[in-house]
């Protein structure tokens, strides 16, 4: 079978705007193989031989096309990630939505229902608690729209599957506040049209999911023409790339292509890999009695008519840390306590218990004694500084990439700092595991990034006490943000000053580009300094300095008084110096001062007050 590999997309294989054009123009035609591979996304299989009609798919058939679309995206991530808009090093829309998928994946990799239902609704689950990055979140959103339309059903038919398409397509742009066409959600919507279309004439599922597929990618090919920025990049949206290829891994699959296909992985490589862990690190530790810290607990009970409410007041009051969220069916407990034996105990009284951790905590404090000069170790906080917690019974909790940043959070106040940022978003249960290490009665969520967002809001939505996210896209919005709390208001007046305060700071952003492009009529190469001003490329070089100065020029320095320069991995405090030497010369109105961030890609960042 002729096999055209995805790879990434560059300025010679990209295909013109108006040959993009031309292809939507075909609306709901076959895509020509040639037009595909140019745009660097794998064709549809052929259709010369297709195998019987298929007009029901039960649990274990639904097992395998989740199995066979996280085999596909696995593939073709990095590719997926190479189709992001900026030329920036954290482009990373395919990691997201495969680590979603994987997630997802664990949840049923030993469960054997029969029930169609009960296999899309665990997936489902499986992916809100994993989802990252934007498109994880979305992805998680269509699932579970998927997921809900499916009810009680044992197998789905094709009228069954254009119904969960098209919640699931609904739950898409319902998750999204301000939705965007030319993004996935066109794509989705696309996806609903083709198989509801297919089924006013047909009854065969496979045919159906074809005519899906196929219509997902007409749109995929438009979304150059609705979004002005997709079309000078010559891309097109990375996201509704990222849909396609789960269709299109389980259009193979119902075709007889991925068993003995070598381009499909035979193992379960998509639940493999150093990154894929059933349950993640846990958060911060508290001591529980003054000198010890006891035992990290985690497990899923699975049962019937699980009562989460009294099952989390209970798992409360046996330690510190309490995390219980899920439903009538599947509950996730995380517990610190002084001995394990009660939690394990109450959870098995109750129902089936799986995916049991039990972590020594003194002996990993221990550890982190023994290493020297490591003051920012994950998990631990040498010394804390006063929380906004500890003096108004308001915690926070913010996403840091790098030791400097995560320290300058806690010394603003922050009760507890997520590592993440740019490639490495922390999923929704990263999160909701965050917040649980926080006792105070209400939280705000400072998520520092714009692709966490929406991570943030939906762990809002499962968490069990009142969360205020303050869309902070930045490190230095999410400082400023913490400089607005105020002391003797509470959570919701603080979000809402916090929320006004990030508009008043400026971030510059200095990173390497990974790929030629043209972006905002800016010609970049790949190896080039780029500059961001507020998360919008404006300005590209061949050494930091010019590259710095051309965004501070775009600035109307005289509303700001201060620029902290956080210097990122791979940056000492020397370049540091001369970077805050040569700006200070050339702003003098402007006071810099230099800070260590340690964030991982970008060499600069300042933060403008």
């Amino acid at each position: 079978m002729d096999r055209l590999p995805l790879d990434p997309p560059t300025a010679e294989n990209l295909q013109s705007p108006e040959a993009v054009a031309d292809a939507a123009r075909n609306g709901g035609q076959e895509i020509d193989r040639a037009e595909s591979s140019a745009l660097g996304i794998p064709a549809v299989p052929d259709e010369n031989v297709l195998p019987p009609a298929l007009h029901r798919i039960d649990g274990a058939q639904m097992k395998e096309l989740f199995r066979a679309a996280a085999h596909w995206l696995e593939r073709h991530a990095a590719a997926i990630n190479a189709l992001n808009v900026f030329p920036v090093p954290d482009g990373d829309t395919g990691t997201n939505m495969l680590m979603t998928m994987r997630s997802a994946m664990l949840e049923i990799a030993n469960y054997t229902s029969q029930s169609a239902a009960d296999i899309a609704d665990r997936f489902a689950r499986g992916a809100l608690m994993g989802a990252r990055g934007n498109s994880g979140v979305i992805l998680s959103q269509i699932l579970r729209g998927f997921a809900r339309a499916g009810q009680d059903k044992e197998s789905y038919t094709a009228s069954d599957v254009a119904r969960a398409l098209r919640q699931a397509s609904e739950s898409a742009y319902l998750a999204v506040m301000k939705p965007v066409e030319g993004t996935i959600l066109t794509v989705s919507r696309a996806m609903a049209e083709g198989a509801e279309a297919a089924a006013a004439e047909t009854q065969d599922i496979r045919e159906q999911l074809r005519r899906a597929t196929q219509a997902a990618r007409a749109a995929l090919l438009r979304t150059p023409e609705m979004l002005p920025i997709l079309k000078e990049a010559g891309v097109v949206d990375s996201g509704g790339q990222g849909l396609v290829t789960i269709l299109e891994g389980m259009l193979r699959h119902l075709r007889g292509e991925t068993a003995g296909d070598e381009s499909v992985p035979e193992t379960d490589s998509a639940l493999s890999g150093p990154e894929v862990q059933a349950h993640l690190d846990a958060p911060p530790p508290t001591t529980l009695d003054g000198e010890h810290y006891g035992y990290d607990i985690q497990y899923l009970i699975r049962g019937k008519a699980l009562d989460v409410a009294a099952i989390r007041l209970h798992i409360a009051s046996l330690g510190d840390c309490p995390l219980v969220v899920g439903d009538e069916t599947l509950i996730k407990v995380h517990v610190h306590a002084l001995s394990p034996g009660r939690a394990l105990d109450y959870g098995a009284g109750l129902g089936m218990l799986d995916d049991v951790v039990v972590e020594n905590m003194d002996l990993q404090f221990a550890d982190f004694l023994a290493r020297p000069q490591n003051p920012a170790a994950p998990g631990v906080a040498a010394n804390p500084a006063m929380t906004t917690e500890s003096v108004t019974g308001v915690g926070i909790v913010a996403v840091a990439a790098g030791d400097g940043l995560a320290r300058a959070f806690r010394d603003m106040g922050v009760s507890a700092v997520v590592s993440g940022g740019q490639s490495m978003n922390p999923s929704t249960e990263d999160l909701l595991q965050a917040i649980a290490s926080v006792q105070a009665g209400a939280l705000i969520l400072l998520p520092n990034n714009k692709n966490i967002v929406m991570a943030a809001r939906q762990a809002v939505e499962l968490a069990d006490r009142p969360i205020f996210v303050v869309p902070s896209r930045s490190a230095p919005q999410g400082l400023a943000a913490l400089m607005a709390f105020d002391y003797s208001k509470n959570a919701a007046e603080n979000a809402a000053l916090m929320e006004e305060a990030i508009h008043h700071v400026v971030t510059v952003e200095l990173t390497v580009a990974v790929r030629t492009t043209t972006i905002n009529g800016i010609d970049v190469r790949a190896g080039d300094v780029i500059g961001l001003l507020d998360g919008q490329l404006v300005a590209a070089g061949q050494d930091e300095l010019s590259v710095a100065q051309a965004l501070f020029d775009r600035i109307d320095l005289d509303e700001y008084e201060f620029a902290v320069i956080y210097y990122g991995e791979g940056q000492d405090e020397q370049s540091a110096e001369a970077m805050r030497a040569a700006m200070d010369k050339n702003y003098p109105a402007i006071k810099f001062t230099c800070q260590p961030g340690g964030q991982p890609h970008y060499s600069f960042i300042f933060s403008i007050e």
